[in-house]
């Protein structure tokens, strides 16, 4: 049975993988894209760390992924209220570029908080094993033991970023204010998890590497 529930878990998130298709993609000019990227400086700074936990690191970010949040943001299929107008006038060209040159930036490293082992532990157990009584697979299915993402299925590098960004993130999932994922299968995932849940995740999650 153990085998059985094993098989079909494999066979599930290859059909995930092969659902998700990306934007298509084109070449993209990384110093294009920083000059693009100015504007993108004061919230998300100047190599891709960003300097206020509200706004996402984008440095080491998969371009595939990147890219498709630029588009879906300036066609608002993904509303984010901060960045109204920023990215009106990209391109699809624009957004490409934009996402190589913060893809070939060095990733942030963080530092999970062990202050609380219980908190640490449950957050790895998710990444890693996920919640078999909760119908919760396993993230690192998706975005790699090391959490770097899969950038031919637009799945995204969340490995060192900032909690908050990923608690919010999860709750917008969870809430359904969130629903551009590729797969389609991260509100039902979100809306599984418990607010501990999500904080045990996201401090994890802000030291993997």
């Amino acid at each position: 049975m153990n085998v059985l529930r094993a098989g079909l878990t494999i066979i599930l998130s290859t059909v995930g993988i092969a659902q998700a298709q990306p934007h298509e993609q084109q070449e993209a000019d990384a110093t294009a894209g920083q000059q693009k990227a100015q504007t993108c400086a004061a919230c998300h700074g100047q190599a891709g760390i960003s300097p206020a936990e509200v706004f996402p690191h984008l440095a080491g970010q998969q371009m595939s992924y990147l890219a498709k949040q630029i588009m879906d943001i300036r066609d608002e299929t993904r509303v984010v209220p901060q960045m109204m107008g920023m990215v009106d006038g990209f391109s699809d060209q624009d957004a490409w570029d934009v996402a190589a040159y913060y893809a070939g930036q060095e990733a942030n490293l963080g530092q999970a908080s062990d202050e609380d082992a219980e908190q640490l532990a449950r957050g790895e157990a998710l990444y890693r094993a996920g919640d078999r009584t909760l119908g919760i697979p396993a993230c690192s299915a998706c975005h790699t033991p090391t959490g770097v993402g899969i950038g031919s299925a637009v799945y995204p590098a969340l490995a060192g970023q900032h909690p908050a960004y990923t608690q919010a993130a999860l709750r917008a999932f969870a809430s359904g204010e969130r629903a551009n994922d590729p797969s389609g299968s991260m509100s039902d995932i979100a809306a599984k998890l418990s607010e501990d849940d999500r904080q045990a995740l996201a401090n994890y999650l802000f030291g993997l590497y």
